[in-house]
């Protein structure tokens, strides 16, 4: 099949699903992009420039299927090719993160404008799928408080309508390319050790890699390794992730007090150093108060890096329930206690867990999942 695949915010997360979604499917991929910045410029007028790109890539007929990210205002895109697109073309949706269940930085004032983007959005589509079932699960709770919000007209009964044709299918990363240098393995063995001996005498390494932003709960994470260095327990620390204008003031103060354990800081440019980083960590945390999915998270075990994340948000999903005790924590001081307990006897993520990931969420295995919803989808229409 041909599909169009609609992203009008290609960075980071969104940029590597589309193009490894391109690189693994069995169908041909065409991606109608725009730079990733300016996402509520993106939302409210991004349908135009992707209308723009659409008309020129049907030189090359019409596609089977179309895949639209959340940060497309469906019915104005189809609205502007009402003319030009064929009506019985199917469209599935792809909620990454919403408008309505993410968290608004301290100060700022929740705007339902694009919320409602994504909830027409959703009921232009064919299909709606979600990145996670915590994902579902939270945007179906809510919307019936944003519906509920307007004064009449709210057409409730349209939000089971909405639910019956939503699904999920998760991100995909590259297992591949997180495998030692030796070369790529199939699963890894119960007695499979580190991917890299530590020195005689190296303290236990903490890796942050997931955004520099308020909804991480810096504040949390760095707390916990005060405490840790008050009650003189050795660590070293290496802070990478994706950082912005607006960096929360914790990782200032945070970089001065822990000095003496900051083994690296900063984003890192070259894919291959951020593998490197994460074959050398023992801890990979979480403190964060949303997360969608946990793509860092997930990446960071593959490599090696024992996980230890909240109870709560999508992380119980993304770990087998068996490895739930070890890897979930209900609150600060339950966190403080798992994390002395690892940094004291060391040992790298459970070959079970890893070799779960790779068989849930290695992009060879996702992109087959959307090959055959397009397909199905498609031969629904057809």
């Amino acid at each position: 099949m041909h599909i169009w695949l609609l992203s009008p915010y290609q960075t980071g997360s969104h940029q590597s699903w589309s193009e490894n979604y391109q690189r693994y499917s069995q169908h041909k991929i065409t991606l109608l992009t725009m730079a990733g910045r300016f996402w509520k410029w993106r939302m409210q007028g991004g349908a135009i420039e992707l209308a723009a790109q659409a008309r020129s890539a049907l030189a090359n007929g019409a596609p089977d299927a179309i895949v639209a990210t959340d940060m497309v205002n469906l019915p104005v895109w189809l609205g502007l090719l009402r003319s030009d697109l064929p009506r019985d073309i199917p469209i599935l949706y792809y909620m990454h993160e919403n408008q309505l269940t993410y968290p608004w930085r301290p100060g700022e004032k929740p705007d339902l404008t694009y919320a409602m983007f994504n909830w027409t959005s959703q009921l232009c589509a064919d299909r709606i799928a979600f990145n996670s079932h915590y994902h579902r699960q939270s945007w179906f709770d809510e919307v019936p408080r944003l519906l509920k919000h307007f004064p009449d007209y709210n057409h409730l009964p349209l939000i089971d309508d909405a639910r019956a044709k939503s699904i999920v299918l998760p991100v995909g990363i590259r297992c591949d390319r997180l495998m030692p240098v030796n070369g790529p393995a199939q699963s890894i063995e119960p007695d499979a050790a580190s991917w890299e001996t530590r020195p005689t005498g190296q303290s236990p390494l903490i890796v942050w890699n997931q955004r520099w932003e308020y909804d991480k709960r810096p504040d949390l994470f760095f707390n916990l390794l005060y405490r840790l260095a008050d009650a003189g327990v050795p660590f070293q620390l290496a802070v990478a992730g994706e950082n912005f204008r607006n960096i929360p003031s914790e990782f200032e103060e945070a970089h001065q007090r822990l000095r003496d354990h900051i083994v690296h800081w900063g984003y890192l440019d070259s894919y291959t150093d951020y593998v490197n980083l994460l074959h050398r960590a023992d801890l990979v945390i979480s403190t964060a108060i949303h997360e969608f999915f946990g793509i860092s998270i997930l990446e960071a075990i593959v490599a090696g890096a024992f996980p230890l994340l909240p109870n709560r948000l999508s992380y119980p999903e993304l770990i087998p329930d068996a490895l739930h005790p070890a890897c979930l924590y209900d609150d600060e001081d339950d966190l403080f206690a798992k994390t002395q307990q690892r940094l004291q006897a060391l040992r790298s993520a459970p070959p079970s867990l890893r070799n779960h990931i790779m068989a849930e969420y290695d992009w060879e295995h996702v992109a087959a999942r959307y090959d055959a919803e397009l397909a199905e989808l498609c031969s629904r229409q057809g």
